[in-house]
């Protein structure tokens, strides 16, 4: 995608099938941090992440597809960084600390496709800082969204990007989103995919939950849903500043995604500070909800 940008040392791959797929972030030792909101969600090694936790830094981020299986993904990730010598050494060994989210995709009946860890190794030795890929690629490869009336009724999700500048300092977003909810033109309200109708047109699930039409058509699936991702800056952050960055950032979920945060979705952003630039952070966490927001609303116009 033109304009979108990474701090140096940051590298982002994917892989994928035909169904599902992965999306790995190098992290190159950046500062990480953590915000889950959605009420399903599927991790690995968010508690490292936490602000009162020892560990400051991170190797990789990854986002996949699969549900709790795309989890193995992470260890191909594990695997690529272990034999580069990245991570914290304890002795003779090297451990990569490797955290991720997972979203729900297993779309095909009857059959269990996820990413696995070779998937995983592939996305991370295919990571590049420049020329990204998105849309229906990597974790956003089985990603729907609008799923209020079921499946059968919703539209193709994605992955997208987007970076926001103050100055010279930006924060970028890369987001695989999978919601339940609605994706919105965050100025206008038009929807831009969601729950269709059987003559084509969209539901609008927001107002037809709140008018009551909705009382016996839900088709609500818990944990068949979830969008995440990642904000990166080039301004140093403290692991605290990260933490609130990740936070703040879902406030772009909410301004393109409507309805967000149930208790069908896993939603979580990470976040990344990998840079020497200065910013104050309130400054900061306006330009993530912008770039979260942005990427959201480009996965589906990929």
């Amino acid at each position: 995608m033109d304009g979108f940008l990474l701090p140096n040392g940051i590298r982002i791959g994917h892989a994928d099938d035909d169904h599902t797929g992965v999306t790995c972030i190098l992290a190159d030792g950046a500062v990480g941090g953590v915000s889950v909101r959605g009420g399903a969600p599927g991790t690995r090694e968010t508690d490292m992440l936490r602000p009162e936790k020892s560990q400051g830094h991170v190797d990789a981020v990854v986002l996949s597809g699969g549900s709790a299986y795309g989890l193995e993904a992470a260890c191909g990730v594990t695997e690529f960084l272990r034999e580069r010598r990245v991570g914290f050494t304890v002795g003779d060994k090297v451990v990569p600390l490797v955290a991720q989210a997972i979203l729900f995709d297993l779309n095909t009946p009857g059959e269990y496709h996820y990413p696995d860890k070779k998937m995983g190794y592939a996305a991370a030795a295919n990571a590049a800082d420049t020329k990204i890929k998105f849309g229906r690629v990597g974790a956003g490869k089985g990603a729907t969204v609008g799923k209020i009336l079921g499946p059968q009724a919703a539209c193709s999700g994605g992955i997208g990007g987007a970076t926001v500048f103050f100055g010279d300092v930006f924060v970028s977003a890369v987001v695989a989103v999978n919601a339940l909810g609605d994706v919105v033109d965050r100025k206008n309200g038009k929807i831009l995919a969601g729950a269709r109708t059987p003559n084509g047109d969209f539901l609008n699930t927001v107002d037809s939950i709140t008018s009551g039409v909705l009382f016996n058509m839900l088709k609500i699936q818990p944990g068949t849903n979830t969008t995440i991702g990642c904000v990166m800056t080039n301004a140093a952050l403290d692991k605290t500043q990260t933490n609130k960055l990740a936070a703040a950032a879902h406030d772009g979920l909410a301004l393109s995604i409507r309805p967000v945060h149930t208790d069908a979705d896993g939603d979580t952003i990470f976040a990344l500070s990998k840079g020497c630039k200065t910013s104050d952070l309130n400054i900061l966490m306006t330009l993530a909800v912008e770039a979260v927001a942005q990427a959201v609303e480009n996965s589906v116009k990929q």
